[in-house]
């Protein structure tokens, strides 16, 4: 129920003792804006991660050919281990079970014009998993199909800025372009979250790209996606019985680690999950280390406060006033500065986090620092029970005083 009259003596009180009051709500601001702060950097860093990994997708195996280190096999160390079409079929019936997409990459770049604009792209042979692996966005038209690959079609799928460089607002799709001295159809336009470098690569089918090449059937590299439902173990398991498999039939010795090379997204994105996991904990750890001081601090300062107030307890329980009167009164005082302090503390944690936008992400890899709304008014709500507790305990000792005791307290 309100009760004017006492708070007009909590406001009298706060009043009369500015600095004390200014200490305590300083307490409990600095204990919240810190514990606001901490949070919403570690979020920002978690941003920066998934911002990472949002190219291509989590469950990406990379497989490339290297230099031998060892001899093997009758075969000399430092032998050039390169991949092809035979590997490719090889790898796609032999683990059918784990596959859900497999293309080959074959990366080249050159000089790409349309009338007279012209500019220097990189140019990849894929198949159509490619689009699912990179997770390209069509725009416009369509993406490089099986009829491309069966027929080595001059087909190609460009950028959103090869679009934009070589058309401008003009219409793509339909329209021939020039490279290498041949004449390529565009069939489709797609955009892609990777970033500028992303959206300036033109795509053909990889068996139009061997073709150009001399009728080579060699690939760059092999981009495998594994089906999700095999987990992350199952992942580890898929590459290395896949390491072993192409170790064996390309005569590498097994514990040469430069023969063939895979990489897997899956590894990355976990080594990077655990990193930005146990930066998390270090930061929860951190920011409840500073709530606990903040609540410290209060208790430290209402300590003094009954102390200090002991004669007026006395006084008022000689005149009739009950020892939970008394409590409830410190409680409300308590609990207003906590509450108010609190929450000034939250307000400027997330006025700060919002002004600090992009601006450390290059220095310190933190994008869009953030807190969430519940952790942020859970961790203000838990402070000012915490702040309410630390003064009921002194304050339950000080309304068991008897009033004789608490007058002559100097």
């Amino acid at each position: 129920m309100f009760n004017r009259d006492r708070w007009f003596e909590i406001f009298e009180t706060i009043k009369s003792n500015k600095l004390r009051t200014f200490l305590a709500g300083f307490t409990v601001a600095l204990g919240i804006l810190i514990f606001i702060v901490l949070f919403g950097l570690g979020n920002g860093l978690e941003n920066t991660f998934n911002e990472y990994f949002t190219d291509t997708k989590f469950n990406n195996i990379y497989v490339n050919g290297g230099r031998t280190s060892k001899p093997f096999a009758g075969y000399e160390s430092n032998r050039l281990i390169e991949l092809d079409n035979d590997d490719l079929q090889e790898i796609s019936n032999k683990f059918d079970f784990f596959i859900e997409g497999i293309t080959p990459r074959i990366t080249i770049s050159g000089e790409v014009g349309y009338k007279l604009k012209s500019n220097n792209y990189t140019i990849r042979g894929v198949g159509p998993s490619n689009q699912q692996n990179e997770m390209n966005v069509l725009m416009f038209g369509r993406y490089i199909n099986e009829k491309d690959v069966i027929n080595k079609e001059k087909n190609v799928v460009i950028g959103r800025l090869v679009k934009q460089d070589l058309f401008g607002n003009g219409e793509a799709v339909g329209k021939y372009i020039n490279g290498g001295g041949r004449s390529w159809k565009v069939v489709g336009v797609y955009q892609d979250d990777g970033g500028d470098n992303e959206e300036r690569i033109i795509y053909t089918a990889y068996t139009t790209m061997q073709k150009i090449l001399k009728s080579t059937d060699k690939v760059g590299s092999i981009i495998i996606s594994y089906k999700p439902s095999i987990g992350y173990d199952g992942a580890i398991e898929f590459e290395r019985k896949l390491k072993s498999f192409l170790k064996n039939k390309k005569k590498i010795d097994p514990s040469d680690p430069r023969g063939v090379r895979l990489r897997s997204a899956a590894k990355d994105m976990k080594e990077n999950q655990d990193f930005s996991s146990a930066l998390n904990y270090i930061i929860i750890f951190v920011g409840i280390g500073t709530l606990l001081a903040g609540v410290i601090g209060i208790s430290n300062i209402m300590v003094f406060v009954i102390k200090e107030r002991t004669k007026e307890f006395g006084i008022r329980k000689a005149v009739g006033a009950t020892p939970s009167s008394i409590i409830w009164m410190v409680l409300q005082e308590s609990i207003f500065i906590t509450t108010i302090s609190g929450y000034f503390g939250l307000f400027v944690g997330v006025v700060f986090l919002s002004s600090l936008g992009n601006t450390l992400k290059e220095d310190f890899y933190i994008t869009d620092p953030y807190v969430d709304l519940n952790t942020a008014l859970m961790a203000t709500i838990m402070l000012i029970i915490f702040g309410a507790i630390a003064g009921y305990i002194p304050a339950r000792r000080a309304s068991k005083i008897k009033p004789i005791v608490a007058l002559n307290d100097k």
